[in-house]
């Protein structure tokens, strides 16, 4: 496959991955009764019983996985996974939508700015000089939305809530800061794999997390640490449903897309396309308030396609033509 080639087919998989990843961010607040760890082992028990199907159809290829194979889609499981989403539910529930999605929106700074130098010897190295004017745009269109989402807040807002949901955010970027690298680490090593199969791996390592979770939530609920509202909480069948739809749409389906993308392309310029993610989130957080941006919210995401945009243009050079 041509270097263009790669380069568009990887871009349109990263934005179909972002498009489903956006619905994360609404969830939560859909199920806004939910206690966010609930919401973190039903997702990805869901996962892991849609995977099991899929995993049979596949049963070749999941044999041909190692037991390192199989300890790295554990972690990835872990952190990228379950750790990830009960810190993001948490946030978003504490903070809303928006100030969360853009506080993960700086995911594709920080990926950026960590994977350059770690992965130059096997991506190329973008210089910074390169790599300013793309991180530029995405800065200020961060800002801008960051400044009217807090222009936003009432009066008699509890401050030390969204404080507290802002620094949740912030831990659920960490998670998935380390999560993507280390993905393609594992992809870019083995080329000859197949990306669903690696999706369906991480679905069936999140399995038994995910029960283990279960059962401590059930476990809190018996002593009366915490109050679940039954064993699938006050409104089961809009949990079941969006648990499931949550689950085949993003953890299976945009981990497929992301892999794909993943393999097509450097994880510098893949981190930054990360953005297609907040701007899907945002994007749903105003529908469901069921009002129209405010004009910094608009202009940040126009500098945000612009950055992303002008990052598609930087082509990594080899180390040594670089040195």
């Amino acid at each position: 496959m041509s270097h263009r080639a790669a380069l568009v087919s990887g871009t349109l998989f990263a934005l179909a991955a972002g498009l489903m990843w956006g619905l994360i961010f609404v969830a939560p607040l859909l199920l806004a009764a939910y206690p966010p760890a609930m919401l973190s082992v039903g997702r990805y028990l869901a996962f892991g019983l849609i995977a099991l199907p899929l995993a049979w159809l596949d049963r070749v290829r999941i044999r041909e996985l190692t037991r390192a194979d199989w300890a790295d889609a554990l972690r990835l499981a872990l952190v990228g996974n379950l750790l990830y989403y009960l810190l993001l539910s948490s946030a978003i529930q504490r903070a809303g939508g928006p100030l969360p999605t853009m506080i993960i929106g700086t995911l594709p700074l920080v990926i950026a700015v960590a994977s350059n130098r770690r992965n130059r010897h096997r991506d190329g190295l973008l210089s910074w000089r390169q790599l300013a004017p793309s991180l530029l745009l995405i800065g200020a269109g961060l800002a801008l939305v960051n400044r009217a989402e807090l222009a936003q807040l009432a009066p008699d807002a509890d401050r030390g809530r969204y404080a507290l949901g802002a620094l949740l955010a912030v831990g659920a970027m960490a998670c998935w800061t380390w999560y993507p690298i280390r993905n393609a680490d594992w992809l870019r090593a083995h080329p000859g794999r197949s990306p669903s199969t690696w999706a369906t791996a991480q679905g069936l390592a999140t399995l038994p997390l995910a029960l283990a979770g279960a059962l401590m939530l059930a476990g809190a609920s018996a002593a009366g640490w915490i109050e679940l509202g039954g064993p699938l909480g006050p409104t089961p069948w809009r949990f079941v449903g969006l648990m499931l739809v949550v689950a085949l749409l993003c953890s299976w389906l945009g981990t497929l897309c992301w892999n794909e993308a993943s393999q097509r392309l450097p994880t510098t310029l893949a981190g930054q396309l990360i953005v297609f993610e907040s701007l899907a989130g945002l994007a749903y957080a105003f529908m469901l308030r069921g009002q129209w941006p405010p004009a910094d919210t608009l202009a940040g995401i126009v500098l945000l396609i612009a950055g992303v945009a002008w990052a598609l243009r930087a082509r990594p050079q080899p180390v040594a033509a670089v040195a």
